[in-house]
C-alpha cells in the first residue's frame, strides 16, 4: 500500500480550482504529525496556507512559480529548533522536516491529490508574509491539490546503480 503511494506520486505544477474537503486535509496533516524525528523532538509548525490573497502573494517569493498559488492549499514546513544537532555533526532539522513533509506527500498522494516539494523560494520573503518569527525557518513549500494534468514520470536508477552490499562500491 505504501509503495503504491510512492509510486503514485510525482511532483505536481498544475491543479484543479477544487477545494481540499477538511477532513482530507487534516488527514494529510495527521501524516505529517505521525511522522519520526531526531530524538522524538517534533521540533515543526506547519502553517496551511488556504486563503487566496496570501499564496498569490507568495508567487514572487517562490521565484514566480505561478502553480503555488493556484493550488487550494499551500504548507508551509517551519523547524522550530534550529539548534539540535546529531552526533554526526548534522543538524536534524532539515532531515525532520524532509521526513514529514514527504509523509504528507505520500499521504496526499494516496488520496488522489497531487503535492510539489518547493526549495526555491526566498526566506525573508516566505518570512515576512507568512509571519515567520526571526527564530523559525522556513524548510519547504508545499502545493496541495487535485492535479489538473500530470506530466510523464520521470525514469529513476535501476537498483544496480544505487545500491551496494557491505561496503561502499569503488
Amino acid at each position: 500500500m505504501v509503495l503504491e503511494a510512492i509510486k503514485k506520486r510525482q511532483s505536481v505544477r498544475s491543479y484543479r480550482e477544487k477545494e481540499i474537503p477538511e477532513e482530507v486535509l487534516q488527514q494529510i496533516l495527521e501524516a505529517g504529525r505521525l511522522a519520526p524525528s531526531a530524538s522524538n523532538q517534533q521540533g515543526w509548525e506547519f502553517i496551511v496556507v488556504k486563503e487566496e490573497s496570501l499564496r498569490k502573494k507568495l508567487v514572487p517569493a517562490c521565484k514566480n512559480q505561478k502553480f503555488v498559488g493556484e493550488a487550494p492549499v499551500v504548507i508551509a514546513g517551519c523547524a522550530t529548533n534550529l539548534d539540535h544537532i546529531m552526533s554526526n555533526g548534522e543538524h536534524s532539522y532539515p532531515i525532520d522536516l524532509a521526513i514529514a513533509l514527504d509523509h504528507m506527500s505520500l499521504e496526499a498522494a494516496s488520496l488522489g491529490l497531487g503535492t510539489c516539494w518547493i526549495g526555491a523560494f526566498y526566506q525573508d520573503q516566505v518570512k515576512e508574509i507568512l509571519g515567520v518569527p526571526e527564530d523559525v525557518r522556513v524548510v519547504a513549500l508545499m502545493p496541495v491539490g487535485y492535479p489538473k494534468e500530470l506530466g510523464s514520470k520521470t525514469g529513476r536508477k535501476p537498483l544496480s546503480e544505487i545500491v551496494c552490499y557491505n561496503k561502499y562500491r569503488t
